[in-house]
């Protein structure tokens, strides 16, 4: 059975377009008080629908770092889409096409990607546009309104707003933290590195865009070591 109601996604897709229109309206904040401009703010959310790799790529822009830099902190923070992909690609119905698959695979972020494989069987192409039509214009119209209000309102409360960028992350991390001890470690060791390369002479010197890169990869691999995920094989509905 194929889920292929452009309606039914549209539907589906609003609470995420909520969520991301406030989410989005501190990066715009956080985007021009960097020293981006409104119209660089709003392309960079069109063209890259990733709140992490978005955040971790304008200090990386505003500070002059190089393409390499941006490549590579973005390959190892975005890493995690493709393994995504590979589990969406086998609940799409026939009705999605290749070239479907490259414009889902643009717009299958975490949320987006929960919501599509909860729905049992199949899912088509116009059931995945509409799933992802409604978080786009949230995502781009969050920044814009946000970037529009950095340049309009005082400095004080674009400064308090531009805090909630941060607030979302301990959102995040805080739950998964308290519920599990690995995630609680993996936060510890990314925090230790990321004080070392701040405060520790020569560590200090490296570009914030590979700091990143080193941190991420660093607390992974010790990780894998420490506490292993176990493999189980997950069962799809045909």
């Amino acid at each position: 059975m194929e889920n292929n109601s452009f309606k039914k996604g549209i539907k589906d897709g609003l609470p995420i377009c909520i969520g991301y229109f406030s989410v989005a309206f501190a990066f715009g904040i956080f985007a021009v008080a960097g020293g981006l401009s409104i119209l660089q703010a709003l392309l960079i959310s069109m063209t890259n629908l990733t709140s992490a790799g978005q955040l971790a790529a304008v200090p990386i822009i505003c500070a002059g770092g190089s393409l390499l830099e941006l490549a590579i902190s973005q390959l190892v923070i975005n890493s995690r889409y493709c393994l995504m992909s590979i589990s969406l690609s086998q609940r799409l119905g026939k009705s999605v096409s290749l070239a479907d698959r490259f414009l889902i695979a643009f717009g299958n972020t975490d949320e987006i990607f929960a919501v599509s494989v909860s729905n049992s069987g199949f899912v088509g192409n116009r059931y995945m546009y509409g799933l992802i039509l409604t978080p786009f214009l949230g995502w781009s119209m969050g920044t814009l309104v946000g970037a529009v209000a950095g340049n309009v309102l005082p400095t004080v409360v674009t400064t308090s707003l531009g805090v909630a960028i941060y607030g979302m992350f301990i959102a995040i991390v805080v739950p998964q933290a308290k519920r599990d001890r690995a995630s609680a470690l993996c936060v510890c060791i990314s925090v230790v590195l990321s004080c070392a390369f701040r405060y520790i002479p020569v560590l200090n010197t490296v570009p914030n865009g590979f700091v990143i890169i080193i941190c991420a990869v660093l607390a992974s691999v010790a990780m894998a070591l420490i506490a292993p995920i176990e493999i189980s094989e997950v069962a799809i509905d045909e």
